[in-house]
């Protein structure tokens, strides 16, 4: 079938319209939804009403899902799958979590630019977020599109940055933010992994910076040097026009591609609302390291 898309931003991101995805879709659908998010990079489903067997049914049919996540105190799970995420702000017995709470404190990281998964050695292909309660106010997502910032990148600076190899880790996120509270299974759980700075991407032929609040290092800088630069570039990657701002709605799903994208949350009153969002995360074929890069 073909999809009902409405963009949403003069350079990527859509509305799809007319798919009820309470019923997995069949490979013809998912050929298509491939299609979609190879232009569009962002799609937005508005009202779908799953349960969690129903979300990670959508995801298994587009895609091998991740096994692990990257979270503190990984044994307090809310939720019946293990490979979804709880982008919530509620603990297991239904009530907020405390200003102090640990996993309150690390979820912060989540208003920094990221790239999901870039932390792990096969990075995310696709994130899929789905909207089950929210605030009143605040708690948008914003996306930036890292195809548009490449090909807007000065050429010299393309040449500079092309061959580059970074190191991402959680504890390089969460460092900004003054979070250094780790056990020790989980500072190797959460030990720096390398990735490009520069990707291929395959489906829309287009190169995308690699960008994340992950990267702590570029193999071969000074660590102040390396860091001025990747800021350098996240300003520039993250300018207005290249971002859209999701509002969210009540059982909206949004989907977003990983390898072309950034994202980051947005603030909203925690402390006084209950936010509760539930993200599948499909993995991607390979290391960047071992993926094409295109000449």
């Amino acid at each position: 079938m073909a999809l009902q898309l409405t963009p949403l931003h003069p350079l990527f991101a859509a509305e799809v319209q007319g798919v009820d995805l309470r019923q997995t879709p069949d490979r013809a659908l998912c050929a298509e939804i491939d299609r979609a998010m190879d232009r569009y990079a962002v799609l937005v489903f508005r009202d779908q009403q799953l349960d969690d067997d129903q979300q990670l049914a959508f995801g298994e049919a587009l895609g091998p899902l991740e096994q692990t996540r990257g979270v503190v105190d990984a044994h307090k799970m809310r939720l019946k799958h293990k490979q979804m995420a709880d982008i919530s702000n509620i603990d297991l017995d239904g009530k907020l979590l405390g200003a102090d709470d640990r996993r309150r404190m690390f979820n912060l990281g989540n208003q920094l630019w990221h790239s999901d998964s870039s932390f792990k050695a096969t990075p995310a292909k696709y994130s899929m977020l789905h909207a089950r309660l929210i605030p009143p106010e605040g708690g948008d997502t914003e996306f930036a599109d890292m195809r548009a910032a490449w090909d807007a990148l000065p050429a010299k600076m393309q040449a500079k940055v092309r061959d580059m190899v970074t190191e991402h880790s959680l504890i390089f996120s969460r460092g900004q933010l003054g979070f250094t509270d780790y056990t020790e299974q989980e500072l190797k759980d959460f030990a720096p992994v390398q990735q490009r700075l520069v990707r291929w991407h395959p489906g829309s032929q287009r190169h995308s910076i690699y960008l994340s609040s992950h990267i702590g290092r570029i193999l071969g800088w000074p660590v102040p040097e390396a860091m001025a630069l990747i800021r350098q570039l996240v300003e520039f990657a993250t300018q207005r026009q290249f971002v859209y701002a999701h509002h969210w709605q009540q059982w909206d799903l949004v989907i977003w591609d990983n390898r072309s994208t950034m994202h980051r949350a947005r603030p909203y009153e925690d402390q006084a609302f209950a936010r509760d969002m539930r993200r599948i995360t499909l993995t991607d074929v390979a290391p960047t390291l071992e993926q094409q890069l295109a000449a």
